[in-house]
């Protein structure tokens, strides 16, 4: 089988699962206790805090572990805009992860927030001169996705931060593997987008944060709940690696498979993250196409697996409609995957198509 869904979720690393390890056995302590196998578990725990504040770029106490990405994205905006907010005015866009989206939503039915949607071009990107013009002293928060799930396109987050007079927010989920040194004041990410386990997460943030989950006090107030130690410490081994190893170009692949008839690259063509290539075919639904290439063994998907079963919102919002958004199909590739491999995958994709269409390939 060839998996070329990491997008959705990797592998756990071997290094990650042995960093865990001893935090799961002989240091399973609670942090928060006074004896020594507490104090053996905290000590863990801060290790782990501490060694991804300095790959990200900040201080360690303003680390929050969470359970992953949504709850990370959930106190950043919750937690900011209503812990010491300007007003009640938060900017984001419609090609955010749900999370965000419904986070949004929330602040607005429920305490009077008006959300303002910039309007990303065909390609996905905004620009800070949009984010310029509906900036608003009573802006609370601007929160804009480092790079898309679903299209691979990467904002120009430095530029949109710099041009934010507001506190700014970025989802980095998808974007692990990209410099941290973006000059944002929040950001979140989830370990099992780049190899540690489910149920990891973390939020970076400067900000004065209302808790949303409340009981004893962990996590400096932010975050109540018994500390998952293991999963921090897998978290932190895995972001490491992370930004030590590189994703495939996926140029050739991206020219090989635009030769089928009738397909379109979604996302930017330049700004895009390595390793993730979406694609929309006319004519043809997304769900045959992957069935087919299941049996070459190949396994992708359509789009976010939070949406499966869905039309794309995000495709939607790049202005593409209902019928063409269900032709979505998308592949991200690991570290791991070979030139060989990936060149296989275009040439399955090519048939799959044309066994779909009843066309021949020859």
């Amino acid at each position: 089988m060839i998996y070329v869904d990491n997008a959705a979720t990797t592998s756990v690393r071997k290094e990650a699962i042995e960093a865990m390890w001893p935090y799961m056995t002989g240091a399973f302590g609670n942090p928060s206790s006074p004896h020594e196998v507490g104090k053996i578990a905290s000590a863990g725990l801060d290790d782990a805090r501490a060694k991804v504040a300095r790959i990200i770029g900040g201080r360690p106490n303003h680390i929050t572990f969470t359970s992953g990405g949504t709850e990370a994205n959930n106190l950043a905006i919750k937690g900011s805009c209503l812990a010491n907010p300007r007003g009640r005015h938060l900017i984001t866009t419609p090609i955010e992860h749900d999370s965000i989206l419904e986070t949004a939503s929330y602040l607005e039915r429920f305490h009077d927030f008006e959300i303002t949607y910039l309007s990303p071009d065909r390609t996905g990107l905004v620009s800070p001169e949009q984010l310029c013009e509906v900036l608003r002293p009573d802006t609370t928060l601007v929160s804009i996705g480092y790079a898309n799930n679903e299209v691979g396109t990467v904002q120009p987050i430095a530029r949109l931060a710099q041009a934010s007079t507001a506190p700014f927010h970025t989802d980095a989920v998808q974007a692990a593997h990209l410099p941290f040194d973006i000059g944002v004041d929040a950001l979140s990410l989830s370990g099992h987008k780049f190899g540690a386990p489910k149920g990891t997460g973390m939020l970076w943030s400067k900000l004065p944060l209302e808790p949303v989950i409340h009981g004893g006090g962990q996590e400096k107030g932010r975050r109540s709940g018994t500390e998952n130690v293991a999963g921090a410490v897998a978290f932190a081994r895995a972001l490491e690696l992370t930004q030590e190893e590189h994703y495939p170009d996926l140029s050739e692949f991206i020219t090989e498979v635009l030769r089928i008839p009738g397909a379109t690259l979604t996302g930017h063509s330049q700004m895009r993250l390595d390793g993730h290539a979406s694609f929309l075919f006319d004519g043809i639904g997304s769900e045959t196409v992957l069935l087919e290439l299941e049996r070459h063994g190949i396994v992708c998907s359509p789009g976010s697996a939070c949406g499966s079963g869905e039309v794309s919102h995000v495709l939607l919002a790049l202005g593409f409609s209902e019928d063409q958004a269900r032709t979505a199909v998308r592949c991200t590739f690991g570290t791991s995957h070979s030139r060989e491999e990936i060149q296989f995958v275009a040439t399955a994709i090519a048939e799959a198509v044309a066994t779909v269409r009843g066309e021949s390939l020859v």
